[in-house]
């Protein structure tokens, strides 16, 4: 029996689950200390340990059995093996808005693991359109897939590659693009096709899943739909992030790209716009903007791709004690600019002036955010401002810190040039910032 058969199992427990001549699937009979447990054997985790057996018992539940050399492990029946099978998709309707779902994981794209019993990305598209077959009376729609990822694992090679996806399925003529995505680090990829895709003729929206579809509380096909529908009728031409506006599965807000983040760790209503109110809401089937000022859609605009991104930028957060020797260090392993997250209006610790003083001075472009999440910078009005100011540091008004990271990043991909990154960076590009900050726009 070759070890594949047995997947994630090693040391003790390979031998005695050879020795019992079982398989993955296997409905099996483990004695231990005058205890039994029936259940079907199913993988481990590669980076599991080598000292237990894990079944699903018949209650459905996983639990992992210590083995030792006294315990007595026996094969009593082939059990069914954990699958997934989608149905088939529904048939489409003539004459609806054609958009593409292209997926790159997350929860949205998940079902239950096996393996570890956690949730792993599992789905393709095409499952999620036959899944939720309320799409085809939304739109026409084509799935793809480009990932099978957890959103932590996107990188900003990633966030190039879906621009380019997704600007070939523009070029075709789409109405819309979903992109299916983790939302852990959404709001990063949002921010990033924000600067990457320019000159929008028709929505891109992203969409994700606080809980996966496999459980009954799952949010991922009323954002789906509702993410679906804004691609395929919403009428302006902006990259987006749709997600519920409360925990019930009564509406759905769209977020500009550049100003959501993902306010909570489990809740289905996580994302907020900060400091702006989102683009539009979904409800049914009715879409109503929240905001005048966006861009309309036009099928006769032509997009310009930009998804170039330099990783050679930094995200610091201050806080009380930051060592200056990490602004040295990437000072001194060459990269090109550092994100500031500062306390309040805008501030460090003036132990930190020297190595910020340093760094500009080397041509490393810092700028200055603020760790508060509503509000805006002001360093005009304490001395520590003021003099951060004198020494080259940049404001970034209300610019969210993970935009300005994503931002610096993207600048950074288009020209290695100081100055010119300097204008870039300070060029209201995707609506990144705004003029005034209003209270009203506060929570």
């Amino acid at each position: 029996m070759s070890q594949g058969e047995l997947q994630g199992y090693k040391g003790l427990v390979l031998n005695a689950l050879k020795k019992a001549g079982v398989k993955i699937g296997d409905l099996i009979r483990i004695t231990r200390n005058g205890e039994t447990y029936e259940g079907i054997l199913i993988p481990r985790s590669e980076l599991g340990d080598d000292e237990h057996v894990v079944i699903k018992l018949k209650s459905g539940y996983n639990i992992g059995v210590r083995v030792t050399p006294k315990t007595k492990i026996e094969r009593i029946g082939a059990g069914v093996k954990p699958s997934f099978a989608a149905p088939s998709p529904p048939s489409e309707k003539p004459g609806l808005p054609k958009v593409t779902i292209v997926s790159t994981g997350g929860t949205i794209a998940s079902r239950v693991d096996y393996r570890t019993g956690a949730v792993r990305p599992a789905l393709t598209a095409s499952d999620l359109y036959s899944v939720v077959p309320e799409l085809s009376e939304v739109a026409v729609v084509e799935a793809d897939i480009l990932f099978s990822v957890f959103s932590e694992n996107i990188t900003p090679q990633h966030w190039s590659e879906m621009a380019k996806h997704v600007a070939s399925y523009i070029k075709k003529g789409v109405d819309g693009v979903v992109i299916a995505h983790g939302t852990d680090t959404m709001g990063y990829s949002a921010a990033a096709l924000s600067f990457a895709l320019q000159n929008l003729p028709a929505p891109v929206i992203f969409v994700g899943s606080q809980r996966s579809a496999d459980r009954p509380s799952s949010d991922a096909a009323t954002n789906l739909i509702g993410a679906v529908r804004a691609a395929a009728y919403a009428p302006f031409a902006e990259v987006a992030l749709a997600m519920h506006e409360t925990i019930s599965d009564t509406t759905i807000l769209l977020h500009r790209g550049t100003k959501v983040r993902k306010c909570h760790t489990s809740r289905r209503d996580t994302f907020k716009s900060i400091n702006a109110s989102p683009l539009a809401r979904v409800e049914g089937e009715k879409i109503t903007m929240l905001t005048e000022n966006y861009i309309k859609r036009d099928k006769n605009r032509k997009l310009i791709l930009k998804p170039e991104f330099e990783e050679k930028v930094a995200l610091i957060k201050f806080h009380p004690g930051l060592n200056p020797a990490i602004i040295d260090w990437y000072v001194d392993n060459g990269y090109y600019g550092i994100v500031l997250e500062g306390t309040g209006l805008g501030h460090v610790g003036r132990y930190c002036f020297k190595s910020l003083e340093r760094a500009i001075k080397k041509d490393v472009l810092v700028a200055m955010t603020s760790q508060c999440i509503w509000g805006r910078i002001n360093m005009n009005v304490y001395d520590q401002g003021r003099d951060l100011l004198a020494l080259g540091v940049i404001p970034l008004e209300d610019m969210l810190p993970e935009t300005a990271l994503v931002k610096m990043m993207w600048v950074f991909g288009q020209t290695k040039d100081f100055q010119e990154a300097k204008r870039l960076l300070k060029t209201n590009i995707a609506h990144e910032f705004s003029d005034r900050t209003l209270y009203e726009e506060l929570p």
